[in-house]
Formats: C-alpha cells, structure tokens, sequence
C-alpha cells in the first residue's frame, strides 16, 4: 500500500496541475457519490493526510480519495487519448480546460463537505508529513498501545498517520530496534517517529525511500553484512511482513 510519501507526491501532481482551475469535466464512478457534479467548481487545492487525499473546491466541497494496495492518480494534458479515460479501472476524472486527473483502483471515495472532513480523516493520528506534528498527542495515543509490538503501533494508522510497512522498517533499522520490541519499552519513541518523519520527507523530495532493509531478504545487511531476514507484524488477515538484520536488530536481552 503506498505510504505518506507517495501520497505527498501524489497530492503535490494534483496540486500542480489543477489549483487554481475551473472543473470543465466531472466523473465519479462511485456508488454512492456518483451522480456528484463538481462541473463549475473552483479546484482550491490538495493535500495528503497520511494515506488519504483531499480536494477540496470553492463550494465547500471536498472529494476524499484513498488509494489502498493498487489505486493510483494520472494527470494527462486534456484532449489527449489519455485523458479519454475509457478504462474500466477509472474510479475519478476531474478535468480542466489544461489537465485532467485520473483515479485508477481508487480504493476509497467519498464526496463531504470540507467542514466535514473529520468524518472520513478524524480517527486518524497527527499526520507525520504534516507542516506541524502533534508530538503530545502522537505520544498520548502511543502510551495507549502497552505493550503491542513497536513494528505494529508504528503500522497503526491512529497512533501516526502515514507510515507503512517500509518506514516502519527503515526506521527501526535506522534505530537498531528489534521489530517485536514491546512498544512501552522504547526509551524514547518521539525520536523514532523523527526518524520515520526525515525519511518520508527525503522521499518526498527524491522519490526514493531508504532502500536500506525493506525488500532485501536474504540479502546482506548494509552495516554488517547479515542477510536480511522477514517476520510478521499483526495476524492474519492484517499481516504485514517486516524485514530486519538479526545482528544489528536484536532483541535487548
């Protein structure tokens, strides 16, 4: 599933491309917002909150997008046979005289009043790639996780909003923490979301995650050489794989 990251960058595509403009074309192939007409509407921006999109226009409206496991957004110059958008993977189409924005396998779409935004975003944790984090409160929430595996509150989207399996990962890597390390035993976990925080925002500006231990199985650790090793965080059916050195990660004894 794409992470805050990616989000950020898909939010920023958007931004871009249609801010500013009028709305010349609405498609929203969605059940229960579908016969929605944005047509006329004044694209005011979008912003990511974690792994949610939001676009909110000069009606008060907002359209709320998640992308899941394969949902994806395409911006294409308008006109072109792109921007046709016959596919029947499309969920989304919103165009302008200039662009139009694509939502393939979108996962999640609803249509709320922006004033409402809090009842599809407001279970949700501070956003790690917000401008401003809300330290206490992401602290407050983490307290409240006990002893759960560390790998899993990090995964725990209403503890902080944005960090998938990858930056759990790489930011547990960074910090030499073994994955199943009770969560209210770590010294100091606003140091750890730092890490996971510097991370997705230097993969915001190059497009590419550490690459350190994510996805390196039996390949050798990049501090000592190692081979990676896979475990499991959560059960099943909400299992995610976390990798991990077994010599730079040990358990604390």
């Amino acid at each position: 599933m794409p992470e805050g990251d990616v989000l950020r960058r898909t939010a920023n595509r958007l931004d871009l491309a249609l801010t500013g403009q009028v709305v010349v074309r609405s498609d929203l192939r969605w059940p229960t917002p579908a016969t929605v007409d944005l047509v006329g509407t004044t694209v005011l921006g979008t912003r990511s909150y974690g792994k949610h999109l939001l676009t909110r226009f000069d009606d008060g409206r907002t359209l709320h997008t998640h992308l899941r496991m394969e949902g994806r957004w395409r911006v294409e110059r308008t006109g072109s046979p792109q921007a046709a958008a016959r596919s029947e993977q499309v969920r989304a189409v919103l165009a302008t005289e200039q662009w139009t924005a694509i939502g393939y396998q979108l996962g999640m779409l609803d249509v709320v009043r922006t004033v409402d935004e809090h009842a599809v975003i407001g279970h949700l944790g501070p956003d790690l790639l917000g401008e401003t984090v809300d330290a206490d409160e992401a602290l407050r929430r983490w307290a409240t996780r006990g002893s759960t595996p560390v790998a899993e509150v990090l995964l725990d989207q209403q503890v902080v909003a944005g960090i998938g399996t990858i930056y759990s990962a790489e930011s547990l890597f960074a910090e030499r923490i073994w994955p199943w390390t009770p969560a209210d035993s770590i010294p100091d976990p606003s140091r750890l979301l730092a890490v996971a925080r510097r991370q997705m925002q230097q993969s915001v500006v190059t497009g590419l995650p550490p690459g350190r231990v994510h996805g390196r199985l039996r390949q050798p650790c990049v501090r000592c050489g190692t081979p990676i090793a896979v475990g499991q965080a959560r059960r099943p059916p909400m299992e995610r794989p976390i990798f991990y050195c077994p010599t730079c990660q040990k358990p604390s004894s």
